[in-house]
């Protein structure tokens, strides 16, 4: 793991906390915790003091979500199925007035509404010719590397680093990539969750002259597939809400808009609102 992020385990006599430290999008995410919820938050709040952090992202219980609404926080989306089939509310709590502000909140739901208004093309249509789709291997590092650096000027992970990628790699991380004479056109991922049994979709980048393929529905199907054969059902992506395309795709796909994540990560070109895409692959049938 970079420096950038670190992973801070809490072990006290009535409650046990995970939370993930982001410095370079300055938030804490609480993805485990049980116990005794008062004292979570009181651990939580001296964590965001001590670490500067601008918004706190709390994973959620059903049984939770009212009282951390209670304590300031807010609902900003629910990826249902997430905790073993139990969904999880997506609660966040802001520490500065601009982190909290979106710029582009309605230019995004304009892009929501143009989606649902165009009509549905769920196909998955066969490979040009010359474009080659299969698994990725640890010596796509490099390949994989170039990719994200051209299509990203900044990533909230430094998917730029061949290093980095190849660690990924090892610890298991599902990546299927496209081809063209020789060189990366397009890559994708799923990041599965062994505790809880769901999978992310994420690192989604196609260069620019090859996005009129729809490779990137292409390569969804296949993680979809793969996720699927290994008994992981609840799939989820976190999508740029300013991409028209990603958005598109998943919604093609059958994934289901679930909320808005504000000022979530820096990505391409400054800090972004994300949406969230859930699709239960159990009710999974081939297009």
């Amino acid at each position: 793991m970079s420096s950038t992020y670190e992973t801070k385990k809490v072990f006290a006599s009535d409650y046990i906390v995970e939370l993930f430290i982001d410095h370079f999008n300055e938030r804490i995410r609480i993805d485990y915790y049980r116990g005794n919820m008062t004292n979570i938050l009181i651990e939580l709040e001296k964590s965001v003091e001590f670490y500067s952090i601008k918004k706190v992202i709390f994973y959620s219980r059903p049984e939770h979500w009212q009282q951390l609404m209670s304590n300031g926080f807010e609902l900003e989306a629910i990826i249902k199925g997430y905790f073993n089939g139990t969904d999880n509310y997506i609660m966040t709590l802001y520490k500065d007035n601009d982190r909290r502000i979106s710029k582009f909140w309605v230019k995004e739901d304009e892009i929501l509404r143009a989606i649902y208004d165009k009509q549905d093309k769920k196909h998955v249509s066969e490979l040009p010719k010359n474009y080659y789709i299969r698994r990725a291997e640890k010596q796509d590092a490099k390949g994989l590397a170039d990719l994200y650096k051209t299509v990203f000027s900044i990533y909230p992970t430094p998917m730029n680093d061949a290093a980095y990628i190849e660690k990924v790699l090892e610890a298991g991380v599902i990546f299927f990539v496209v081809e063209c004479e020789g060189k990366l056109v397009s890559a994708a991922s799923a990041e599965r969750n062994e505790l809880f049994h769901n999978a992310e979709i994420t690192d989604c980048a196609t260069l620019q002259e090859h996005r009129k393929y729809g490779l990137m529905k292409k390569l969804i199907f296949l993680i979809e597939e793969e996720l699927k054969n290994n008994g992981i059902y609840c799939v989820y992506s976190i999508a740029r809400a300013l991409s028209f395309g990603m958005n598109a795709a998943f919604h093609q796909l059958g994934y289901t808009y679930q909320g808005r994540l504000t000022n979530n990560c820096y990505i391409f070109d400054k800090l972004e609102d994300m949406n969230i895409w859930v699709k239960d692959l159990a009710n999974f049938k081939p297009l």
